[in-house]
């Protein structure tokens, strides 16, 4: 016969045997949730999901987008914000922004490196009918370090423009990338026309339009000289920022030179849909060369 001891003995094993089996089976159970749960969430993670069902964050402006928890008077903050695309209103997480305000602004950053790094299409240069002409930067790192470099051209490179534009024009207009080739495709379609046919419609010759790749502002001075027009106006796209990519600018200058001071030219800035519209812009543009013939002066020297 078992002793009472050793019946107590058995039954403790028993006991703690069982205990241990549900407390294995509990632990698989729950792995098995935590797996099926995290199984769901992967199916529903934003890689899964199709473009159409992605917030475009910046399809609201910023002058329309607010985001503060407390604000004494928001109708009046918003007229301020309104004339602004500065980032006002944004709201913080703590010491931080808030995740969408720096999504935000990653994206506008994106942009930016766009504009200044990509290159304008040749099927829109084919499309203005715009002959390229390259000065000394082989590309567009060269570009960014060496602003000189971007200011000049080859001899073989002036012959062939010499060659290839009409010469002594009274006005030259052309294109330049600039730092923004982002905005040359945006604004040329209607500025370039706009200008050109403005200054014929006023009696003005004006000379053959082309594209510069990798050109500064003062490389219209060597244009000047090279086809020996009395204005050189170049189109060129300017460093974007967080507020548009887009921004293009008109630099005329009265028988420019090479070493020609920045005083000398006059401009006209801001061209985008935003500010002022390419059309628009062309139109005053155009205004502007003819007071620049008129007065034969430009820069401080142009009393507007």
């Amino acid at each position: 016969m078992i002793s009472e001891n050793e019946l107590k003995g058995l039954i403790e094993k028993v006991i703690a045997e069982m205990g241990t089996n549900q407390n294995s089976s509990s632990a698989s159970n729950q792995q098995a949730t935590v797996s099926n749960t995290a199984s769901e969430s992967n199916t529903n993670t934003v890689d899964n999901l199709p473009d159409d069902q992605l917030k475009d964050i910046t399809a609201i402006k910023m002058q329309d987008y607010f985001d503060m928890d407390t604000c004494v008077n928001k109708e009046e903050y918003l007229k301020y914000k309104a004339k602004t695309p500065a980032r006002l209103g944004i709201g913080r997480a703590g010491l931080r922004m808030k995740t969408e305000p720096l999504l935000r602004y990653r994206a506008d950053h994106a942009v930016a490196m766009d504009a200044v790094f990509s290159d304008v299409s040749e099927d829109f240069l084919k499309e203005m009918n715009l002959k390229t002409y390259q000065t000394l930067c082989d590309n567009k790192d060269v570009f960014l370090t060496r602003p000189d470099l971007g200011r000049n051209f080859s001899e073989e490179t002036l012959a062939e423009m010499k060659k290839d534009c009409e010469n002594n024009p009274t006005v030259q207009v052309y294109v330049s990338d600039g730092l923004s080739s982002t905005a040359i495709e945006a604004n040329i379609r209607d500025t370039l026309p706009a200008i050109i046919n403005g200054l014929k419609s006023e009696g003005v010759k004006v000379g053959t339009p082309f594209f510069v790749k990798y050109g500064r502002v003062a490389a219209e001075d060597a244009v000047a000289a090279n086809l020996n027009a009395e204005v050189t106006c170049v189109l060129i796209g300017e460093r974007p920022g967080l507020a548009t990519g887009e921004s293009m600018s008109a630099y005329m200058i009265y028988k420019g030179y090479p070493g020609a001071p920045e005083a000398k030219r006059t401009v006209v800035s801001n061209i985008h849909k935003n500010g002022t519209p390419a059309a628009e812009a062309g139109a005053h543009i155009a205004g502007v060369i003819k007071k620049i013939l008129d007065a034969k002066a430009s820069g401080v020297d142009l009393k507007l």
